[in-house]
């Protein structure tokens, strides 16, 4: 039967292509199928729901009645939503780049009909334009070349095939020397803009794990030239056009070396991981520019972000009324007549607006102008009630379109992000909004199977969908050790240990180390990929390391050790390759060499002004625990046989196999704690 068949699916991205004159069908057993039963080649399209090119494409040729006969007649057309099936969107990303091609949404794959891949690209206009072939040529070229150049198809899909067999299958073990860490850091402070900050060029991405390794960096050392990229970054996307001045929250990437005009789509994984970067800077700088930006980009989250049940929504799309950034750019005529002239002349200085305009003649509102002079309070206080009305007024406009699909991976990086941010600033109500969402992917999202629950990767309106990737996990284990730290339930640390029992069980490449990362018993695709890269978000394998040492120092089980040091000893030989997406195995790696123990002697309650100093002192590799005096840890914990001191709340910084003295003032707890993370 030819129609198209995503009216059934929940993934908003495949319900926009619901109504395409195209036959469009999910991917699925169905598919692969039909191509096999048409004797057909597969157009495989791969994007998401936030994304302004997609779109584009969309608009030019999926909705258009000549293109999509065209695709019906030659081709059995699937369409995939990359954040639902990251999995498929990661193979076929790959063979693109083994065909030499720049990466990118909408991703256009053409398969043979048993899925592998023999040729492909990104965004193809209609017409022929920007150098690139109609989108029209190209379905009726390699639909010619499928059926009369059949060794062409078969020279390349082997080729594609092996080369991607091969890089899941090779191993490159090694032995990471201590220095590493602050090695890649000298070579990464060379790349870094020292004008705008981030790395040199345009595109801009936030590129938090590298960031992060460089702070790691300048917290070990004390080096001023490890911190200044990272705050120099920080200042200016947190002024810049990528940060939303009225609604708060970071859009995903810069299209200038500037951060003025962005890509507009929010993304839930960006403002979590940037979150927990602002925190750990604010820590150290006290900058209240970046615990405004935490604040006013948790708010975000809170009030446009969270579905019913706590959980986090994906995305906001960068496009409304069919325009990108509709919604968040500004004409000075509006600024004026929204404003007094006082006022407007005010805020129109202070956010850049012009008549001209700073981008396609309108306004992106910035602060650029003051990323190296910071606003003051007084300035702040001046411009929040300009900023509110502006705000409301924008609130007015057609909203643009939201992902609400919940994603496990993408909220492990939030509830961590949120349950460390409310610790480090002393609120409360983010923890329980990390707490709540916590509760909901792991009562909701993991069903039980077989006595034992099962992770899934995506909700959306009460269904679930795809068994978890390594990601869901890896993430969620990292977000119950946040949540364990900030509320001192050790439940969370049994919760930690049955996701990494379930990643054991399931995803464990027992014949070269680390993790595969789809399941044993997930459907199978043409290769079972084994990866330390991080993309977009950070690898499983990447932060795996850092949570399975902080769960030994948790429960005082040295095979957590032993399982980190196999995760690294397994992708050591990466490093001899490409640094730019090992930033979370590398931060793992400074974890593992040198983790900061902190254990509170005392109930939550008595401790809470030692744990409060500790989360407001910046120290990624930290792991903090309570216990009640009297309690006796195991035997080869270096704390064992400690004690409060005179009956206070006392805390103990351990490092390897010694401890310090007991502490029970803040001041020389937080003295302590420095000297730790120095190493």
């Amino acid at each position: 039967m030819s129609r198209n068949f995503l009216r059934a699916e929940t993934s908003p991205y495949l319900l926009q292509h619901a109504d395409n004159p195209v036959h469009w069908r999910p991917w699925g057993e169905e598919a692969l199928a039909a191509a096999k039963k048409e004797k057909k080649p597969i157009l495989l399209s791969v994007g998401y729901a936030a994304c302004h090119w997609c779109h584009v494409m969309a608009h030019e040729s999926f909705e258009d009645e000549g293109v999509a006969a065209v695709m019906n007649e030659h081709f059995v057309n699937i369409k995939v939503d990359r954040e639902e099936r990251p999995d498929i969107d990661a193979i076929y990303m790959s063979a693109l780049h083994l065909l030499g091609q720049q990466g990118g949404w909408p991703l256009t794959m053409f398969l043979t009909p048993e899925g592998e891949p023999f040729w492909g690209g990104t965004y193809f206009p209609k017409d022929a334009a920007y150098g690139r072939p109609g989108f029209t040529d190209v379905l009726t070229e390699v639909a010619r070349i499928f059926r009369e150049e059949p060794a062409k198809v078969y020279k390349n899909r082997t080729a594609l095939t092996k080369a991607l067999e091969e890089q899941s299958a090779t191993a490159r073990p090694g032995e990471p020397t201590p220095q590493v860490p602050v090695v890649v850091a000298e070579k990464l402070a060379e790349l870094m803009d020292p004008e705008n900050g981030g790395i040199r060029g345009a595109p801009k991405f936030p590129q938090v794990p590298l960031l992060t390794l460089l702070w790691r960096a300048h917290l070990r050392t004390g080096r001023d030239e490890f911190a200044a990229p990272v705050t120099r970054a920080l200042d200016h996307m947190s002024e810049g056009g990528i940060y939303d001045h009225l609604g708060g929250g970071f859009a995903r990437y810069s299209v200038d070396e500037f951060w003025l005009a962005p890509h507009f789509e929010k993304m839930l994984y960006d403002n979590a991981l940037l979150i927990d970067l602002l925190t750990l800077v604010w820590a150290e700088t006290k900058k209240p520019l970046y615990e405004r930006r935490v604040r006013e980009t948790i708010e975000w989250i809170a009030r446009e972000m969270t579905v019913d049940g706590g959980a986090f929504a994906a995305s906001l799309d960068a496009d409304s009324e069919g325009v990108e950034g509709k919604f968040y750019v500004w004409s000075e005529a509006e600024i004026d007549n929204l404003f007094t002239p006082g006022e407007a002349t005010l805020f129109k200085r202070f956010y850049g607006v012009t008549g001209e305009g700073n981008w396609e003649h309108t306004n992106i509102l910035n602060r650029l102008a003051r990323a190296d002079a910071p606003v003051t309070a007084e300035e702040e206080a001046a411009l929040d009630p300009l900023k509110a009305r502006a705000f409301a007024e924008r609130d007015l406009r057609v909203k643009p379109g939201f992902d609400d699909k919940v994603l496990a991976d993408w909220n492990g990086l939030a509830i961590a992000a949120l349950a460390r941010a409310g610790a480090a600033f002393g609120e409360d109500e983010w923890v329980e909004m990390a707490a709540s969402a916590f509760r909901f992917v792991m009562e909701t999202m993991r069903p039980e199977t077989n006595g034992h629950g099962r992770l899934h990767h995506a909700w959306r309106e009460a269904r679930l969908q795809h068994i978890a990737m390594a990601d869901d996990l890896a993430n969620m284990a990292d977000a119950a050790i946040a949540l364990a730290e900030a509320t001192g339930d050790e439940g969370y640390v049994a919760e930690a240990e049955s996701l990494i029992a379930e990643l054991d069980a399931h995803y464990r490449d027992t014949a070269n180390g680390g993790y595969f990362f789809t399941a044993d018993d997930a459907p199978a695709l043409i290769v079972r990929r084994r990866t330390v890269a991080d993309d977009a978000t950070p690898a499983a394998n990447g932060t795996l390391p850092g949570t399975l040492t902080k769960l030994a120092l948790l429960t005082g089980k040295a095979d957590y050790f032993d399982r980190a040091d196999e995760v690294i000893r397994s992708f050591a030989g990466e490093l001899q390759q490409n640094i730019f997406p090992l930033g979370s195995y590398i931060a793992s790696l400074d974890t593992r060499l040198r983790p900061a123990q902190v254990v509170l002697i005392g109930s939550v309650a008595e401790t809470a002004d030692l744990a409060a100093a500790v989360f407001a002192t910046s120290c990624p590799a930290r792991v903090l625990m309570r216990v009640a005096d009297g309690t006796v840890l195991p035997q080869g914990h270096p704390a064992h046989g400690k004690t409060a001191l005179d009956g206070k709340p006392t805390a103990y910084v351990c490092a390897g196999e010694t401890c310090s003295l007991p502490v029970t003032e803040v001041d020389a707890l937080v003295e302590e704690l420095k000297r730790a993370r120095a190493g």
